[in-house]
């Protein structure tokens, strides 16, 4: 049944899902949190760079700083037909929120804004500086978000202390699992080149898939490195292979792989870069690679904002939090090479990037109390 759910944090976060956002449009979504942070003592500042829409918000003027950041946009809906509900029509079904974004991350912008009024409400006199750091250029290329803003506040020498993003960290309960850092991302793009003739006449022609299916093999089935306390070993994943005209007689001259380390701090990512032309020379292939790095691997140990976190979800939930480095990237990982201490705590992710995304609608109030937990722990007076 569709229910109708009177908490604060749940009213702002479908007003966020009803604005359709899609990387890189953010279609007011900022505007939105300007209006409620605003009136709360905020600075406003507002970064467009190309397409994409960034703000960055701030409350007062001392250190240390407490940035919360976010993202405004969402990843394409997929086919409409196979959503229950319209993606961008926000509906609470037996206690479940659901709408695209509900999880992936508009649920935690909500419960970070009224998070900061609950804190605001009752430490009007905090110590240090409140922030937000927020972006509609996160689910795509991420060149003109959360990594541009940083460069201008690295320019004027503003210094976040401990940043707080709001990624769907949780396995099964709110507050189960917090990241305290990531993998490094390495993207290649392998074009193997043969020589294209008929398939009846092979000693006319190379096929590159059959000379790349040795050295395949091996880049699969290598040892990379074997992890830390921290970090899992280093996976490498092939996410596409593509060659041929088309018709079943042709021998392909090209046959473009397409992989991604995520690659944990034992290794570098230039070692991976060799490693891998190491084995790819050894095998004789006629080949090009185009690299792209789209992220080292970072990490917060435990200190004042891990500790911070931990205590304020046992508090509220009574669980013994589980840190993490697992899962894919995120804007942390701008924003962690500054010196800040960086977590990422959000709701759970099962849903995340599915048709039918959803998030139980409690647990964003749930988050709002971590949040506020969070805040009081390391800036009230």
């Amino acid at each position: 049944m569709t229910e109708t759910i009177s908490s604060k944090t749940v009213q702002l976060a479908m007003e966020l899902i009803r604005r359709a956002s899609i990387t890189p449009a953010d279609e007011g979504c900022q505007e939105l949190l300007i209006q409620h942070l605003a009136p709360l003592g905020f600075a406003v500042e507002r970064l467009r760079f190309a397409d994409v829409d960034n703000i960055w918000l701030r409350k007062g003027d001392q250190a240390p700083v407490l940035a919360f950041a976010g993202h405004t946009d969402v990843v394409p809906t997929g086919p409409l037909e196979q959503w229950d509900n319209p993606p961008f029509q926000p509906t609470i079904i037996d206690g479940m929120l659901h709408g695209r974004g509900a999880a992936d991350m508009k649920g935690s912008l909500a419960a970070m804004v009224t998070a900061c009024e609950d804190f605001l409400a009752a430490h009007p006199d905090h110590r240090g500086s409140i922030a937000f750091l927020i972006t509609s250029d996160e689910e795509g290329p991420a060149f003109n978000g959360t990594v541009k803003v940083i460069e201008q506040l690295q320019a004027r020498q503003e210094h976040i202390d401990w940043c707080l993003v709001g990624e769907p960290s949780s396995t099964d309960t709110v507050g189960d699992v917090v990241k305290n850092g990531r993998r490094g991302s390495l993207h290649g793009t392998l074009t193997v080149r043969g020589i294209q003739g008929h398939v009846a006449y092979p000693q006319l022609a190379r096929n590159p898939i059959h000379d790349a299916a040795p050295a395949i093999t091996e880049l699969t089935g290598a040892v990379w490195d074997n992890g830390n306390e921290f970090f899992p070993p280093t996976s490498f994943q092939i996410s596409q292979i593509q060659a041929g005209t088309g018709a079943t007689n042709v021998i392909p001259g090209e046959c473009r792989i397409g992989f991604n380390f995520r690659f944990s701090p034992e290794v570098t990512a230039e070692q991976l870069r060799s490693r891998v032309t190491a084995i790819l020379d050894r095998h004789r292939l006629d080949y090009q690679i185009d690299w792209l790095l789209s992220g080292q691997p970072f990490l917060t140990r435990p200190g004042s904002l891990v500790n911070a976190a931990c205590q304020a979800i046992y508090d509220v939930t009574g669980l013994n939090t589980r840190l993490s480095t697992a899962g894919g990237t995120s804007d942390g990982r701008f924003i962690a090479p500054t010196g800040a201490q960086v977590v990422e705590l959000g709701p759970v992710n099962a849903t995340i990037h599915k048709v039918n995304e959803c998030v139980r609608a409690d647990d964003l109030d749930t988050l709002r109390e971590i949040y506020t937990g969070i805040l009081s722990r390391l800036l009230a007076e």
